[in-house]
């Protein structure tokens, strides 16, 4: 009965840890991150990019950003650098002026369906009503969407063509989001959240300039390059880096999932510093992630039609794949 002494027992209970120790324990419970932390420097310059975009209050889109649009959509090419609520606080201007009977178009009820980093350009879509705002929330959440990324990464040339990588992503104690391993989807971190699961496709378009883009196809998995994270990242500070160009196809819709995924494989996108990408690279200086938004494909939420909306390529992919 030792368990149930009295609290006015001057005896210490010998089956009581100090309180330090249990929260030693207690912690040694949490998974483990298996990916990098971000780097001491990342902390000062992502301060710097945030303040720079947000200073941007005179952005404002141009008709040529505008995929598409019907009644109940708009599609739009995001610029990188520019954070998703400045996107859609111009879409009204927008949609007026590409309104060729001179008529005010006015939509009160603009919704983001999809969320770009802000340093991430490409397809974004907004709709037009709450009720087609919920429909697409749906369509996002049953994993009815497919996306497909390009991004300019820096390192060790791949040995594999197409890769599949399986993990859990999740919040570290100290808040950044990092990689856990797959066998820890569903425990319990630090903050009170749980490690969810997280996979990406990824293919190589180019290694050094060699190589050339490739249409969007069906991206089919070969079990037999599969990843299935269950230990730390290592990486070689030593060996020669490449400049490789890559399409990912995130399977789950993880905040900064292609990033993180990235960064685990040794192949950081170049400007990421957050997820230890160069920010410097032959001579130039890069302000923000290459990491570009290519496509979204989905039944349309009202007449269920199939559609694919695609964003043209930014400069540097254009560039890097020698188009």
């Amino acid at each position: 009965m030792a368990a149930t002494t009295s609290s006015n027992s001057d005896e210490a209970d010998p089956t009581t840890k100090p309180t330090s120790q249990i929260t030693l324990q207690t912690l040694e419970n949490y998974p483990v991150p298996l990916s990098h932390p971000p780097p001491p420097i990342s902390k000062d310059m992502e301060l710097c990019r945030a303040v720079s975009a947000k200073s941007k209050s005179l952005f404002g889109l141009s008709r040529p950003d505008v995929i598409f649009q019907d009644q109940w959509l708009v599609v739009v090419n995001k610029p990188q650098g520019v954070y998703c609520e400045r996107v859609l606080e111009s879409i009204p201007q927008v949609l007026c002026h590409s309104d060729e009977s001179g008529t005010e178009v006015r939509s009160p009820e603009l919704h983001l369906a999809n969320r770009l980093d802000r340093d991430t350009s490409g397809v974004m879509l907004i709709t037009k009503s709450h009720k087609v705002a919920a429909k697409l929330v749906k369509t996002f959440t049953d994993h009815k969407v497919t996306k497909t990324y390009i991004a300019l990464c820096i390192g060790p040339a791949p040995k594999w063509e197409k890769i599949t990588i399986k993990s859990g992503h999740g919040r570290s104690k100290f808040g950044a989001y990092r990689v856990y391993a797959a066998s820890d989807v569903g425990r319990k971190l630090p903050g009170g959240s749980l490690v969810k699961d997280m996979e990406t496709s990824f293919e190589v378009l180019s290694i050094n300039g060699q190589g050339s883009f490739k249409e969007l196809s069906e991206f089919r998995k070969d079990e037999e390059n599969t990843v299935v994270v269950e230990e730390k990242a290592v990486t070689d500070n030593d060996v020669k880096k490449d400049e490789i160009v890559v399409r990912a196809y995130p399977r789950s819709g993880r905040t900064h999932q292609i990033r993180l995924h990235c960064q685990y494989l040794g192949i950081s996108i170049i400007g990421d510093v957050k997820y230890e990408g160069v920010y410097e690279w032959k001579g130039r200086s890069y302000d923000g992630h290459e990491l570009h938004a290519e496509s979204l494909s989905f039944e349309h939420p009202v007449t269920g039609l199939p559609v694919m909306f695609r964003a043209p390529l930014p400069l540097w992919a254009s560039q890097a794949l020698q188009q």
